[in-house]
């Protein structure tokens, strides 16, 4: 009797003892690592953040090692940062003037013609005046106009090119409110703060607050470009270059198509 006493004490101990021995064989197994992902740094045009939102989801699904992250802005103000050493891989510009001068400057190493834009001159939706030409914005009743800085938002140029060609631009200085970049003027037009504000139709078509009051005709400013590049300087060349490619395919062509952009 005693001998089985003992069998089964030494039976529910070695059971007791067994998940101890299991977790600790457990602990001591070294954890799966996750791989280590890469960060790319893209400097974009404002106007892009929607599409780009897009791919960026797409393309992390098919490059779980790649982290995408975006710095928009102003063109003229994200050409100034890569300028002044600001880290960057690619940059987007809405402009080919911005690009050209990173190019000049050997800061960027390829790019590209990515797209095409057009600018246009919205109004809130609930607006109820029409407009059939730009100078009806010299009128009494419009009181404030958004663009974006000329000297740093290309939409703000093309805006100025336009106005000025239409012999507008100086009887309008009073009455032209500045903005940082294209959003900040959707944002203007869409709160009611302004009367007009001039857009890209991509961004336009992004907001049920604001409508197209005139469509921009080309040939009263400059092509509205937006060039690609991979920046120089960037330390993830062979990533910075497989995200420039995406850029150009079917997949992201499809994506900016939807948003009302030119394919090039």
């Amino acid at each position: 009797m005693m001998k089985l006493k003992l069998k089964r004490t030494s039976s529910m101990m070695l059971r007791a003892a067994l998940p101890a021995a299991l977790l600790a064989l457990t602990v001591a197994q070294p954890a799966f690592a996750a791989p280590k992902k890469t960060e790319l740094l893209v400097s974009a045009a404002a106007s892009l953040k929607d599409s780009l939102a897009v791919i960026e989801k797409s393309y992390e699904a098919s490059h779980p090692t790649i982290d995408l992250v975006f710095n928009l802005g102003a063109s003229g103000t994200l050409q100034k940062q890569i300028e002044q050493g600001a880290p960057a891989d690619l940059f987007i510009s809405a402009g080919q003037k911005q690009m050209d001068a990173l190019v000049k400057e050997k800061l960027i190493s390829r790019s590209t013609t990515l797209l095409y834009n057009e600018l246009v001159m919205v109004v809130p939706t609930n607006s109820h005046k029409a407009f059939t030409t730009v100078k009806q914005l010299t009128d009494k009743d419009i009181k404030n106009i958004a663009i974006g800085q000329p000297e740093s938002v290309p939409a703000g140029q093309y805006a100025k090119d336009t106005l000025t060609t239409r012999k507008v631009w100086d009887s309008l200085q009073s009455k032209l409110i500045y903005a940082k970049d294209v959003r900040q003027v959707l944002t203007y037009v869409e709160t009611g703060n302004v009367d007009a504000g001039f857009v890209y139709k991509t961004d336009a078509l992004t907001s049920k607050k604001v409508k197209i009051a005139l469509r921009i005709i080309p040939g009263v400013h400059k092509p509205i470009v937006y060039p690609a590049g991979i920046v120089a300087e960037t330390k993830h060349a062979k990533e910075a270059a497989d995200f420039y490619a995406y850029l150009q395919s079917n997949a992201s062509d499809a994506v900016f198509a939807k948003y009302g952009f030119k394919l090039s």
